[in-house]
């Protein structure tokens, strides 16, 4: 009996595991459900900037967990604040950007040459720096874009990227 009441309880927490990982699976969006969550525009350093739609990407983590990314124009901008800022990374939930914790909320972001991605808070304040990986097996390489992979997805800038994972 106390066999059986054993295996039933592992059992029981494998199930549960199980249910718990497949509501963090990750979704990379497209069609009608990313334009559904991307802004048009977006806020930052006192300047706003129209989204790229054709350069944003977005991902679900389970139900209803989302990382939304784009890149905008930001001709408006000086130059040295061109060359650190590309676009905007919001998340509505903690995530790690290669095991760097960011908290919720909105903020800017952009790929360095020398293969950084630095996040800025909205007042241009660098909050994190996660180095890239290049792949070089990427065959159609984008200026922005996203691919699940493992228990996240990837975050790519051309060749470069970081993987996201949920918190």
């Amino acid at each position: 009996m106390k066999i059986t009441r054993t295996a039933f309880v592992l059992m029981l927490l494998t199930l549960c595991s199980f249910a718990v990982h497949a509501q963090e699976t990750a979704t990379v969006l497209t069609g009608a459900e990313l334009t559904r969550v991307l802004p048009t525009s977006f806020y930052f350093q006192g300047q706003n900037a129209p989204t790229q739609i054709r350069n944003s990407a977005a991902a679900r983590f389970g139900t209803n967990r989302y990382v939304i990314v784009g890149m905008v124009d930001t001709s408006g901008y000086a130059a040295d604040m061109r060359a650190k800022y590309e676009g905007f990374f919001i998340t509505d939930s903690a995530v790690e950007i290669n095991g760097h914790e960011l908290k919720t909320g909105a903020y800017g972001f952009g790929f360095t040459d020398d293969g950084k991605m630095n996040v800025l808070d909205l007042s241009g304040k660098e909050i994190l720096s996660a180095s890239t990986t290049k792949d070089s097996s990427l065959q159609r390489p984008r200026p922005l874009m996203m691919a699940r992979s493992g228990d996240g997805v990837r975050l790519f800038s051309g060749r470069d990227y970081v993987t996201i994972t949920p918190k």
